[in-house]
């Protein structure tokens, strides 16, 4: 491993960490190839986070958009209700190995969060979760998960109080204490060798689909979609269909309340080149540099940045990245729900609500595949409360 895709990734971080970043990598290099590793990483997987997940065919939907044949992959039914199991999981045995007895982790919609949790409490680890402030109020049910799985969790009152600021004081504990601490990063951002680590521990969403969709209907989809914040759900499920140039990827991020505006997070879409958190990719940043604010009705997508691979592919044009609005996404919650009794995740219903004008320019022999990266338990409430607004403002539905 470089640690860069094209021009984009790095590591620019403080001396003191680079020791660990070393060993990081070389530790990783030695486990992937080892088979005593891949073996204990599968049956985790297989009987404790349930994989595979199911390729399932949405035919009310598929029938009212134009006929085109669409399936979400589900992540939402692994245990933890979310893609990020597969990574925390992966990365704690790493840690374990790596003889780190505590665990140090960011996270904003929670899901991470409850993941490294949960992969603590398995491993014997201790671990200690950062959340801003503002994350852990629209995200109660996560933020109370987190805690019964006893984990340490320290909320986080600086800056906006969401996930880039959770992040920051995630590294700094992990530089106080990088003798016994594994920082277990959450997405495939951040220095060197994460992106590339976490991208490779999530590449199972991909191979598992690529399988599926072969043995059901004998050929690879047409067309991809997955959210895209940092960006994990998304490497994982694209990583297996980037040489299939037939296969036509898209990346959705989140417009908020407007492009136009400054209350997005988009940074694939309305970014500059810049260094953040310790990688050289796409952000959002005003003319002196400085990180801008972002705004996303979805905590997981509330981040300035993107990884550096999906900075790579944007400018490569290898994967299409585009945009959905909160109220694009809510009303795409919604009509998920209703219409094929599946409940998911505010981050994921972006991608959802993409598929939805992508599905109505296609026709019957075409196959559209959503990446359904989790479960929408923990933003109920605050959806109900939004959904009721836009319908006092006479916003239509779906």
């Amino acid at each position: 491993m470089n640690g860069f895709f094209g021009k984009f990734g790095g590591a620019y971080v403080a001396e003191t960490l680079i020791a660990n970043l070393e060993e990081l990598e070389k530790e990783y290099e030695k486990v992937k190839e080892d088979i005593e590793f891949k073996k204990e990483i599968s049956a985790l997987l297989k009987d404790f986070v349930g994989r595979p997940t199911p390729l399932t065919p949405l035919k009310r939907m598929s029938a009212e958009r134009g006929g085109a044949k669409i399936y979400l992959k589900r992540e939402d039914l692994t245990h933890t209700g979310a893609h990020k199991i597969n990574n925390a999981l992966a990365q704690a045995v790493l840690a374990k190995r790596m003889g780190k007895t505590r665990i140090v982790a960011e996270t904003g919609a929670g899901q991470h969060g409850v993941a490294v949790a949960t992969a603590a409490s398995l491993l014997g680890l201790d671990c200690v979760v950062y959340m801003g402030e503002t994350d852990a109020k629209r995200q109660a049910p996560n933020v109370q998960r987190i805690k019964l799985l006893g984990a340490d969790l320290r909320l986080v009152n600086a800056g906006q109080k969401t996930l880039k600021d959770a992040i920051s004081e995630a590294i700094r504990d992990w530089v106080s204490n990088v003798n016994n601490t594994h920082y277990l990063l959450g997405s495939a951002v951040g220095p060197h060798p994460f992106p590339t680590i976490v991208r490779d521990f999530q590449t199972i969403i991909g191979e598992e689909t690529k399988s599926q969709i072969l043995e059901v209907e004998g050929r690879l989809p047409n067309c991809i979609i997955a959210c895209v914040g940092g960006g994990s759900n998304a490497i994982g499920m694209f990583n297996s269909f980037l040489e299939h140039r037939e296969v036509e990827l898209i990346g959705v991020q989140a417009s908020g309340k407007g492009i136009e505006t400054n209350e997005h997070a988009a940074p694939l879409i309305k970014g500059t080149l810049g260094i953040v958190q310790g990688v050289h990719t796409y952000m959002l940043q005003d003319k002196c540099g400085q990180i801008q604010e972002t705004h996303s009705i979805a905590p997981g997508l509330d981040y300035p940045a993107a990884g550096p691979q999906h900075s790579y592919l944007k400018d490569s044009g290898r994967v299409q990245y585009t945009y959905v609005s909160d109220e694009e996404a809510l009303s795409a919650f919604e009509y998920l729900c209703k219409t094929e009794g599946i409940l998911p995740a505010l981050e994921s219903s972006h991608a959802v609500a993409y598929a939805l004008k992508v599905a109505e320019t296609m026709n019957e022999d075409q196959i559209l595949i959503v990446n359904l990266s989790g479960r929408g338990d923990k933003d109920l409430s605050q959806a109900i409360e939004a959904l009721e607004k836009l319908k006092v403002k006479g916003v239509p539905s779906l």
